[in-house]
């Protein structure tokens, strides 16, 4: 794995923490989550990315959650559990709204963190809903997603 790639890894690892910790408390804006996260450690670059994974996907959340809602049935994502839909709303931002990485690797990185940090099954139910937007959006069903780049 290159540097880029660590380092990657590790601000969507910090950017899930932020986004579930803005989820838990709703008088918190997303700048106020990012200064009060122990940075100590961390590299320039890692922080930089994950705080533009958190203000993207903070800012486009409506959007990215009215995406999953017409993909999934019998699931809001109001009662997902949290760990999985940040995971979901991460790989969207990335994949589909910034295109930074290809929508593959940012699903790959979404299962993964919520394998690491959901329930047991978290990787699975990732896995499924993010391939069902994929495919819909493929099959030219849902809406065109905008693209937007970092700071």
């Amino acid at each position: 794995m290159s540097l880029l790639q660590q380092q990657r890894r590790r601000a969507r690892e910090i950017a899930l923490q932020l986004l579930y910790a803005l989820d838990m408390r709703d008088d918190q804006t997303p700048d106020e989550a990012i200064s009060l996260f122990p940075s100590e450690g961390e590299s320039e670059e890692v922080l930089r990315y994950a705080t533009w994974l958190v203000r993207g996907i903070w800012e486009k959340r409506i959007e990215i959650d009215n995406l999953i809602r017409m993909h999934i049935t019998g699931w809001r994502p109001e009662r997902m559990v949290t760990v999985d839909l940040e995971a979901i709303r991460l790989a969207l931002f990335e994949g589909l709204y910034s295109k930074i990485v290809p929508i593959p690797v940012a699903i790959s990185e979404a299962i993964e963190l919520a394998k690491r940090f959901g329930t047991e099954n978290s990787g699975k139910f990732v896995n499924g809903v993010l391939g069902k937007i994929v495919r819909s959006l493929a099959e030219g069903e849902g809406k065109d997603v905008e693209g937007s780049t970092p700071a």
